[in-house]
């Protein structure tokens, strides 16, 4: 009996470990009303970025009648969603890249150190979370928190490392380096 109870609560403390490193950041509270017979319930509805500030993010949506619910119901489906992310020198993006969902459409750009993260409103908390420290962001047409994230989010998904490029190519990441920074890549491989 006693044996059960500490395996259990060597599984709760497993999930807490799990649990705490992960960051997580309120992107966006909204409430929200249903119509019903005898008027309007209120509830409430929340986006959350969630990341452990090593290349992987994720978001999620919750609702519920009151806000910690919401927020925890948003926690946890960013927790399940999940993506990693491939970061240069583990504090920038490999190249520029486009996103778009609905209406909004973000721009990400590579950015030498000491840049930091410029990049506005719901952007920033994703940057924050997934551990990017310099990146210039612009978005572009919708505002909406939830189209801008989708849109972040189709751009990370595009970011791809060097080494899957060469893999891709069957080439050695050297020779697609080399080509880079403009050396032929034949006296590379010599």
């Amino acid at each position: 009996m006693a044996r059960e109870a500490e395996g259990g609560r060597g599984r709760d403390r497993d999930r807490e470990d799990r649990d705490s490193e992960f960051v997580d950041r309120l992107v966006h509270i909204n409430r929200v009303a249903k119509v019903v017979k005898g008027g309007r319930r209120f509830g409430f509805a929340a986006l959350v970025v969630v990341g452990d500030q090593k290349g992987r993010v994720g978001f999620g949506h919750g609702k519920a009648r009151e806000v910690p619910e919401a927020i925890r119901k948003a926690t946890d489906a960013a927790k399940r969603a999940l993506i990693r992310v491939p970061l240069r020198e583990g504090r920038t993006l490999h190249h520029d890249v486009n996103g778009r969902h609905g209406a909004g459409r973000v721009v990400l750009r590579a950015a030498p150190p000491g840049t930091g993260i410029i990049a506005g409103g719901p952007m920033r908390a994703v940057f924050e979370t997934l551990g990017v420290h310099d990146v210039v962001a612009k978005s572009q047409g919708s505002s909406n928190p939830y189209n801008m994230i989708r849109a972040t989010f189709d751009a990370l998904a595009r970011e791809d490392s060097p080494r899957a490029v060469a893999a891709r190519r069957t080439l050695k990441v050297s020779a697609l380096q080399a080509r880079r920074h403009g050396v032929d890549a034949e006296a590379v491989e010599a």
